[in-house]
């Protein structure tokens, strides 16, 4: 089962693009919830400001470890599938419970109360390409589990 899980195309360059384009984006929001790198708070301010939302303590530690190693795994290509399925279910959660009320549009003006959802909407795009296709070329996935071609 784990090395259906891992497997995919070896070839497939659009698993590839998505898979990095996805992680890349990720990884800064993930490395400001975890260390407080790039004007972000850390750890334990994080997991504050989420238990202050409603969002219960063990789901705030796992949306900071799946927007930070769930990024970085997929940047290597590693359980791609595990760590975009992840990262889409932290979009929707970040939709529904914050980002919906606020509209479609970010906030580029500050003209709303906060950011819209189209930057979720298009990671959540860019994850359900690699849970259905895998972590395509030059994954750390293809050289584990095989390629399926």
């Amino acid at each position: 089962m784990l090395r259906k899980l891992i497997e995919t195309d070896g070839n497939d360059n659009a698993a590839l693009i998505a898979r990095l384009a996805l992680g890349i984006a990720i990884l800064p929001h993930g490395l400001q919830k975890l260390l407080g790198m790039l004007g972000g708070y850390g750890f334990g301010p994080t997991v504050e400001f989420f238990t202050g939302i409603g969002v219960p303590a063990f789901i705030a530690v796992l949306i900071i470890l799946g927007e930070s190693f769930g990024a970085l795994f997929l940047i290597l290509g590693l359980i791609s599938r595990v760590s975009a399925a992840g990262i889409a279910l932290i979009m929707l959660g970040a939709v529904f419970m914050v980002h919906l009320p606020n509209g479609f549009f970010m906030n580029w003006y500050g003209a709303q109360k906060g950011e819209g959802f189209e930057y979720h909407l298009l990671a959540l795009g860019l994850a359900l390409i690699v849970v259905l296709r895998g972590g395509g070329r030059w994954s750390l996935d293809g050289r584990i589990g095989g390629s399926a071609v």
